[in-house]
């Protein structure tokens, strides 16, 4: 028996920039998804997965990998999709799914599901260390999307990362001094990203505007006050919205928040971001957000 765990993830600048090659700053999560396995040698070729949300079991499968079949289920549709990434699996890997072993494969997402802290990235870097295979790689054929997930799961902790012309990522110590003043709050629905970046492909976009986001992430990574990142979270917010001419999520929810709130990933759901006010958790929570996290909450720096 074998254990591995990927943190979850927040991406705190450049989102659906981050496509078009935009610098993204994106820091780890406390909470991740665990990943167990135990191979035995036998002639049935079989996989038994389970997969659990907050240690409640939601998804039992057993598939037949030589054939590549369903023989069992309690959601056909979830483990169609288990089936196709672990067929991915196979096909990047020089030591999973050859010989006839069978496999008893166990997750657990340790947040909930409509946190959007990325349950999907996390189980692909597991799958992948446990494989021997590139992270990017498997993300690639069975989910796409940008990748800064899967380097901060990868590496477990806070990371610059681009996706173009190629894919580099950094580790980088974000750790700033007013870290304590930071808030995130739900929104209490998880967005689709797929949708919001169907949308943001729809639309033209120049280089500069690209540029301009990644000089955006360059100025945040480097903030010494909160004031100053406030007043360039603010200037990020305006330009996302002014692109895809959809209201901030402050004009929406806390048109008079006293203070910066700003998006974190696909727009209209997930997790924002503000810093405390006199009276800030009953403000929240008079609007209908009662889920608020400090920074050491949540974040794993």
């Amino acid at each position: 028996m074998g254990e591995i765990f990927s943190p979850g993830k927040l991406m705190l600048t450049s989102e659906y920039f981050a496509i078009d090659g935009a610098l993204v700053l994106a820091v780890p999560t406390k909470l991740g998804q665990e990943f167990s396995f135990e191979e035995k040698d036998d002639e049935k070729s079989l996989i038994f997965w389970e997969a659990y949300h907050q240690n409640k079991l939601w998804l039992k499968a057993v598939i037949d990998y030589k054939n590549w079949q369903i023989l069992e289920t309690n959601i056909p549709l979830s483990a169609e999709f288990i089936l196709k990434t672990l067929k991915n699996v196979q096909s990047l890997s020089t030591i999973k799914f050859k010989n006839n072993f069978t496999y008893h494969l166990t997750t657990n997402l340790q947040f909930p599901s409509d946190y959007g802290l990325g349950s999907s990235s996390t189980l692909m870097n597991n799958l992948a260390e446990w494989a021997e295979i590139d992270p990017f790689h498997l993300n690639s054929i069975s989910l796409g999307g940008s990748g800064y997930d899967i380097a901060v799961a990868k590496e477990k902790s806070a990371v610059l990362f681009q996706n173009k012309p190629e894919i580099r990522y950094e580790r980088v110590d974000f750790n700033p001094s007013f870290k304590n003043e930071l808030i995130f709050i739900h929104l209490n629905q998880k967005q689709d990203s797929r949708e919001g970046i169907n949308f943001y492909r729809s639309k033209n976009k120049s280089q500069k505007l690209v540029d301009e986001f990644s000089n955006l992430t360059r100025n945040i990574l480097l903030c010494n006050e909160l004031e100053n990142f406030s007043e360039l979270m603010l200037v990020h917010e305006q330009k996302i919205s002014n692109f895809l001419e959809i209201p901030t999520v402050k004009a929406r929810f806390f048109a008079d928040c006293p203070v910066f709130v700003k998006s974190l990933g696909a727009w209209g759901g997930d997790f924002v971001m503000s810093s405390k006010f006199e009276g800030f958790r009953n403000y929240f929570w008079g609007k209908g957000f009662t889920t608020i996290f400090n920074w050491s909450d949540i974040i794993d720096l």
